[in-house]
């Protein structure tokens, strides 16, 4: 059984939103367009060209496909061959004839859950919105956070209104790179749990 494992590069507030250039995704009137690489280096770089090398298979969500599917067939080097190479798997109830080679459409995440049977690793960038709904089908093995040193006040995020409550679980170290970025691996235990603070209720 192989495990389905969400990649996401996320800001200190949580914003997911365009991190690899300025024109890569403006809906909302985003402004802060290529804001991962500055803050990025090339120990954390290597780090991501190291987790794209262990993906059987690659899941986005609509609009990361769309982004994905423009840019990445028209790049050389080892994270192009991989992404070019691997199956890829898009889940959308609007596209019928994609154009990126060896691309399946799938009609939900519970479909895109049962790639586990086939695959040994298949990996999500980006698509927070496929991101909520695996986890919400209880499909998601690993959310591997890729955190970086910096806010921006707006854009997409994660874990917004409607987030299905949860508790994870550190799955691997953290590891932390120069310029502040900090891999985190988690892996989801189930619903959450509450408890008062020593000494809460009387001093209440």
């Amino acid at each position: 059984m192989g495990i389905i494992v969400a990649n996401l590069f996320l800001t200190l507030d949580g914003v997911y939103q365009a991190p690899g250039g300025r024109e890569e995704d403006r809906e909302g009137g985003f402004s802060f367009g290529g804001w991962q690489l500055p803050v990025s280096d090339e120990e954390a770089e290597a780090a991501i060209e190291a987790e794209i090398g262990r993906i059987d298979a690659l899941l986005l969500g609509r609009k990361t496909y769309d982004i994905f599917a423009a840019y990445w067939p028209r790049q050389s080097g080892e994270i192009a061959g991989t992404l070019n190479r691997v199956p890829k798997f898009v889940v959308s109830g609007s596209l019928a004839d994609p154009a990126w080679a060896s691309t399946r459409v799938l009609p939900d995440a519970a479909a895109a859950g049962r790639l586990r049977e086939e695959y040994g690793q298949v990996h999500l960038f980006g698509s927070g919105v496929l991101i909520r709904s695996l986890l919400a089908a209880g499909v998601l093995d690993r959310l591997h956070l890729w955190l970086y040193p910096v806010t921006l006040g707006e854009g997409k995020r994660l874990f917004d209104t409607g987030t299905i409550p949860a508790t994870f679980r550190l799955a691997e170290p953290a590891r932390s790179f120069p310029k502040g970025a900090v891999s985190l691996v988690y892996e989801p235990t189930g619903g959450v749990e509450t408890q008062d603070m020593p000494g809460a209720q009387a001093a209440g």
